[in-house]
């Protein structure tokens, strides 16, 4: 089977290089850059000329806040039926590699599932705890769905839909300040698309949703398991949901 990888990319320096060597398996890889402004093309470039056995394509594209439209235009210019997904901070781990490399694949897409670490340890439970356990569409036939979603997107495809074994592992978030960065950026990206649905919400949602949400993942999900880690993930996720809520009424109510 000829495998096409595809990563998103924008501002990634410090990550690219590490997805980049998991992928040296893939017939091609498609790397689509939301025209980043620190180093991460020019990082590219010197990984290609290292390692001669990484099939490199860099496109540009404007993500204009749209991330599902993003994972559509890579899947167009893919030269394989079968397609990889993977973020830049993700990576293939060999027993993945393996299975891929080795197994029949007859659905139309496949879940895999991802470790999550979080400040140098390993997230189990909480926000982490279902793809751990389920995963997410990631191995798709280009020829049977589309991704849907700006932000949060998934793939979407009749149900023939299989389950893979091996783990991505996945290093969001190295810094607090990072992590803040992204949770307002996202969570701006949600509220818009929420509000272009036309979907309400009201002081009462903003204000107990996200509450609800932390005592699901930290005590309903077992996140107090992953010790301080798991308590500002937990925080952090719901700090997104209050965001998305408290910008949407703002949106809403400036028209």
């Amino acid at each position: 089977m000829k495998l096409s990888a595809v990563i998103l990319t924008k501002n990634e320096e410090k990550n690219i290089e590490r997805c980049l060597r998991s992928l040296d398996f893939c017939d091609e890889i498609i790397i689509v850059d939301d025209y980043s402004t620190d180093n991460t093309k020019n990082q590219i470039s010197k990984i290609k000329k290292k390692n001669d056995k990484l099939k490199i394509k860099i496109l540009e594209n404007n993500l204009k806040n749209d991330f599902a439209q993003q994972r559509n235009f890579a899947m167009s210019k893919a030269s394989n039926e079968w397609i990889l997904f993977v973020d830049a901070d993700e990576l293939v781990t060999n027993e993945l590699r393996f299975e891929i490399l080795n197994s029949k694949f007859e659905n139309n897409a496949y879940f895999i599932k991802r470790r999550d670490y979080f400040w140098n340890r390993e997230l189990k439970h909480g926000e982490v705890r279902h793809v751990r356990q389920i995963g997410l569409i990631r191995l798709i036939n280009k020829n049977y769905g589309k991704w849907m979603g700006s932000v949060h997107e998934v793939f979407h495809t009749a149900n023939n839909i299989g389950q893979l074994n091996g783990f991505l592992n996945h290093y969001p978030h190295p810094t607090l300040k990072e992590f803040i960065n992204d949770v307002n950026r996202y969570s701006s990206i949600r509220a818009e698309e929420l509000f272009n649905r036309e979907t309400k919400t009201n002081v009462f949602e903003i204000l107990f949703f996200p509450f609800g949400k932390f005592i699901y993942n930290y005590f309903l999900n077992m996140g107090f398991l992953d010790g301080p880690a798991g308590f500002t993930y937990a925080f952090m996720m719901s700090f997104h949901s209050f965001l998305v809520r408290a910008k949407l009424y703002q949106l809403i109510n400036k028209t």
